[in-house]
């Protein structure tokens, strides 16, 4: 037996490899992280630390610092798809073939999830706390952290790192973009209690506020501008708390444009949350 079969023999994973030894570990070049003998435990360490949500691939900073990227969690990630062969994972018609890092994962009634049966995939490395309901079909992708009683509709996608905080409403269709490289890119995070609205779409590390809102329609990506009716200013990469967020369109500037009535795609905020719009995304209740 090697010296680093007869460790992990002898001591867990979760014990041998606490959360700042795996930040050590994974805060290395790519290329000492694969070749050091020890990856397969560091690796399932980290993939085990994920989904109980020890560790996230993104924090919000103390004193509305915002969110950063914590890029050692998407090193260990990448590390997982780079380590690991492409082996059959067998499951009638959801047969596949992937990284053998990261089959779906498995739930028991403990986990208090509500895995509605029809097709939905949570992978492994992905966090669902208790109270998630899962509509079919959906995905969860590795690295994703969903809080406590979010409902993730049918047909929706949440990306790989994404954070999504507690009582979200992501309705069917809403797309959640991922992010794994480069490691200190910021995933897209959706705060507590907000709703996103059918067929909606954010990407590219977008922040969407605590109980803001968005419209059925709405897509945003770090470079669209979105206008704020409310407090006559924009903003960008951002929506701010509890703001409600419709699709418009405005007009570019020139000659062509306005001879040809082309418009472009604006998203605005028309208002900020209140006692009305609560009462308008209150329906989930009644789904759980």
């Amino acid at each position: 037996m090697s010296a680093p079969e007869a460790a992990s023999s002898s001591l867990e994973p979760g014990r041998r490899f606490g959360v700042e030894r795996l930040e050590t570990f994974f805060s290395r070049a790519m290329e000492a992280v694969l070749e050091d003998p020890l990856l397969p435990i560091a690796l399932e360490a980290a993939i085990t630390g994920l989904e109980r949500g020890e560790i996230r691939a993104a924090l919000q900073v103390a004193d509305g610092g915002g969110w950063r990227a914590v890029p050692w969690v998407k090193t260990a990630i990448l590390a997982g798809f780079r380590s690991t062969p492409i082996v059959e994972m067998p499951g009638g018609a959801a047969h596949a073939l992937d990284r053998a890092a990261f089959p779906v994962r498995r739930f028991e009634i403990g986990d208090g999830i509500r895995l509605v049966p029809g097709g939905s995939a949570v992978r492994r490395g992905a966090h669902l706390a208790a109270g998630v309901v899962v509509m079919p079909p959906s995905y969860v992708n590795v690295g994703a952290w969903v809080g406590e009683r979010t409902m993730i509709d049918s047909h929706v996608l949440v990306g790989s790192c994404a954070q999504i905080g507690a009582q979200v409403h992501l309705s069917a269709g809403v797309q959640i973009g991922g992010v794994l490289e480069p490691p200190g890119a910021l995933p897209v995070v959706v705060e507590s209690g907000a709703f996103v609205g059918a067929q909606s779409g954010v990407f590219e590390g977008v922040l969407v506020g605590r109980r803001a809102v968005l419209a059925t329609g709405v897509h945003l990506t770090a470079s669209t501008l979105i206008y704020d009716l409310v407090e006559e200013t924009t903003w960008r990469g951002q929506v701010p708390e509890g703001a409600v967020v419709v699709p418009g369109a405005r007009t570019p500037r020139g000659a062509f444009a306005e001879e040809h009535g082309i418009s472009l795609f604006a998203p605005i905020i028309v208002k900020y949350r209140d006692a009305s719009t609560d009462a308008a995304t209150a329906l989930e209740e009644a789904l759980r």
